[in-house]
């Protein structure tokens, strides 16, 4: 990736392009986006999230996200799974979240789904990270942007996802889960975010399945 990507902050810090100056975008640059993550109760919720995002801009969904993690149990999974009818037109009255049914109804089936992952891989960290890529994978950039929107990982991910029953989890969706959640550190060449979130991974230890 090019430095032209890298820019300087009003605080005179090297980050990203992505945040510009929003505050809450540069605290999710500078804190989540990028470090590897292996709580299961996050890589759900950001999965969903993601579905949720589709159509719209992830700063609207982490606007949003307090919101979110109220309506959905701060997505405890477990909980979710058990949401019924009722509880789907509840969430459909909820003007702090993105209220479209079939998104809604998503979340909760992929909650289900998530159960039978935990049941079957031990965690959906063991899962989510069995599917890091190889970082001499061969990536395609379209349009003016350093990153790709899908590469041939987030495609085998997406694709095992659905087999599984999962929906709202398409490649584009699935690469942007791996971004956030540190299977790739996308920071571009020179941010200062880069280089920490590569240290994190260096000293992860990655669940098994």
């Amino acid at each position: 990736m090019d430095t032209e990507w890298a820019n300087s902050g009003a605080d005179g810090r090297i980050r990203c392009w992505w945040p510009g100056d929003a505050a809450d975008y540069r605290s999710y640059h500078d804190e989540e986006w990028g470090r590897p993550c292996v709580e299961d109760l996050r890589l759900f919720e950001k999965i969903c999230l993601e579905g949720f995002q589709s159509g719209l801009s992830w700063l609207t969904i982490l606007r949003k996200r307090e919101n979110f993690r109220a309506a959905f149990a701060d997505f405890n999974f477990a909980e979710v799974a058990a949401f019924d009818d009722d509880e789907v037109e509840r969430l459909l009255g909820d003007a702090g979240i993105v209220r479209h049914r079939k998104k809604i109804e998503s979340t909760i089936n992929n909650a289900r789904r998530a159960i039978e992952m935990v049941d079957e891989c031990g965690s959906l960290a063991a899962y989510f990270w069995s599917f890091e890529p190889d970082p001499a994978e061969t990536l395609e950039v379209e349009g003016s942007s350093p990153m790709p929107s899908k590469t041939p990982t987030s495609g085998r991910l997406a694709k095992d996802l659905r087999a599984r029953g999962w929906s709202f989890v398409g490649p584009t969706t699935a690469y942007a889960f791996m971004q956030a959640m540190g299977l790739v550190n996308d920071h571009v060449d020179g941010c200062e975010w880069g280089p920490i979130c590569a240290e994190l991974r260096k000293n992860m230890t990655i669940p098994s399945v």
